[in-house]
């Protein structure tokens, strides 16, 4: 595991674990058969598939059109080459797990990294960190933009300077793919945003007020997320949406505000969606606060406090995981692959979220972390 990840892993799932709420709170269940099945059906329609296309409208393709040959990576190991990276955020699981990706494949292929970055989600200093990126001489950057807009004069800059761009998640505004930069790598956040809707709906019986926490910014990604869970919930006619825009950056904080006021306005609200986990946890933090143990919460994002949830069957129903850490070799390879130029390398890759609940939640963090699951989440798991 990677350590920065073991630490967040570790003291987090021992403080839920002492103040979650109990089990056995949110164990009964309103699902509905009918609503069950309709969901089951909608859930497997969509394993397998990739929906949607970037901003660009590029249709995904897929990790494996990423990888190397080793002919290819021993000319990569001899070219000393060096890469650096500028996150949005280091704030979350996801984050973590794909700067973690990147490391290891980085090593794998003999390049330097010359820095990783944090911008808390502040364009200015992401515009500051990368200029500081750029004094290092990086071959390319790696990054994840804190804004499509305001970082526009930032990687045109990076772009100008030579330094081949491989972004993740976004693309600012106007860059066009195979020109302005090498590749974006993604996930299939429409589909994660179906799935965690189909969740949503068979945990409060397809029928009831339900709370969305979506973001509220001009991101192409999470507003996918958006669009699809209003998508599947769409489909139970019985089930009315109350929406909640968070900006942040704290966006557990002003998830919890959301959630807060939807309890006071609607206090028969059944359910709550977030637009992933950190919001999510402000939810779950809401509903402590009004002693609404029984609310249906679903997300997307597999972080170590919605995992244990999930796994105490404690508020958390079901949720829609994400790869990350293959994300960031993916990043890293496309790099490199540019580096080496290598044609025709694809603009736009996506992968497939996973189908996460109760049941499966323990092998579900071997698939994503690619590891066991922690002693203090499968010691949390309720049979």
């Amino acid at each position: 595991m990677n350590k920065t990840l073991a630490v967040i892993t570790a003291g987090i799932v021992v403080a839920l674990g002492a103040t979650g709420c109990s089990s056995a709170a949110t164990s009964s269940s309103v699902e509905d058969p009918k609503i069950t099945a309709q969901v089951e059906t909608a859930l497997a329609s969509l394993e397998g598939t990739i929906n949607g296309t970037d901003p660009n409208g590029v249709t995904p393709s897929s990790f494996s059109d990423t990888e190397l040959t080793d002919s290819e990576i021993a000319e990569i190991k001899s070219m000393g080459l060096s890469a650096g990276v500028a996150m949005h955020s280091m704030s979350d699981a996801w984050s973590v797990q794909l700067v973690a990706g990147l490391e290891e494949e980085f090593a794998n292929l003999g390049i330097e990294l010359v820095g990783v970055t944090d911008a808390e989600n502040d364009p200015a200093k992401q515009t500051t960190q990368i200029e500081s990126l750029l004094a290092a001489s990086p071959d390319f950057i790696v990054s994840l933009p804190t804004d499509p807009v305001a970082m526009v004069d930032a990687f045109t800059k990076a772009k100008d300077a030579g330094v081949k761009l491989v972004f993740s998640t976004l693309v600012p505004n106007g860059f066009v793919g195979g020109e302005d930069y090498v590749s974006m790598v993604s996930d299939d956040r429409f589909t994660a945003g179906l799935v965690s809707g189909y969740q949503l709906a068979q945990a409060v019986g397809g029928k009831g007020k339900v709370g969305v926490v979506f973001h509220d910014a001009d991101n192409f990604t999470t507003k996918q997320s958006y669009l699809g869970v209003l998508e599947a919930l769409a489909e139970f006619p019985e089930i009315t949406v109350v929406e909640q825009g968070v900006i942040g950056p704290d966006f557990a904080g002003d998830a919890q505000a959301a959630v807060n006021a939807m309890l006071t306005k609607n206090p028969d609200l059944a359910g709550a969606w977030g637009v992933w986990d950190l919001p999510a946890e402000g939810i779950m933090a809401a509903a402590r606060s009004a002693g609404r143990d029984d609310l249906k919460i679903t997300t997307i994002g597999f972080g170590p406090n919605v995992a244990l949830a999930l796994a105490k069957n404690d508020l958390v129903y079901g949720l829609s995981a994400i790869d990350s850490f293959s994300e960031g070799k993916a990043e890293a390879r496309l790099g490199a692959a540019a580096m080496l130029g290598k044609a025709n390398l694809p603009i736009y890759v996506a992968s497939q979220p996973a189908q996460v609940n109760h049941d499966n939640v323990l092998e579900s963090w071997e698939t994503i972390y690619h590891e066991d699951a922690p002693k203090d989440l499968a010691a949390a798991y309720v049979k």
